[in-house]
């Protein structure tokens, strides 16, 4: 069989409850460390239990941006899973729905409150 090929898909949202600061742009500060390691752990365990949970990898944070004046920070990030004929097939709007459900109508994640309006997955 061929071998899996490791593709890759965007999640994206913005966190209400973060104040967005320089630090955040910089990848060596302890916030960024941080922010990072917790939103990512985050992210991790609802990927997991998706529909593309057993060929899930893992996700990076590409960006911190700032959103209203900065009062909002907006998160990038890049995720991957291995594409398998035999594995779950990726598919955005099942993944976006899932997510969703999964952080209360796009308002909680952790201690974090989301926009509601903000998610978006491959898009």
């Amino acid at each position: 069989p061929p071998p899996a090929r490791e593709e890759h898909f965007t999640v994206n949202f913005t966190v209400t409850n973060l104040l967005y600061t320089s630090e955040l742009r910089n990848p060596s500060t302890k916030k960024f460390i941080a922010t990072n390691k917790t939103l990512m752990y985050l992210v991790d365990l609802l990927l997991q239990k998706s529909s593309i949970g057993p060929a899930y990898i893992g996700c990076k944070i590409t960006a911190f941006r700032s959103k209203k004046d900065r009062d909002y920070t907006g998160v990038d990030t890049l995720c991957s899973y291995r594409d398998e004929p035999s594995g779950p097939k990726f598919d955005r709007v099942v993944v976006y729905h899932e997510l969703s459900n999964m952080t209360n109508g796009i308002t909680k994640l952790g201690h974090y409150s989301l926009s509601s309006q903000s998610l978006y997955v491959n898009g």
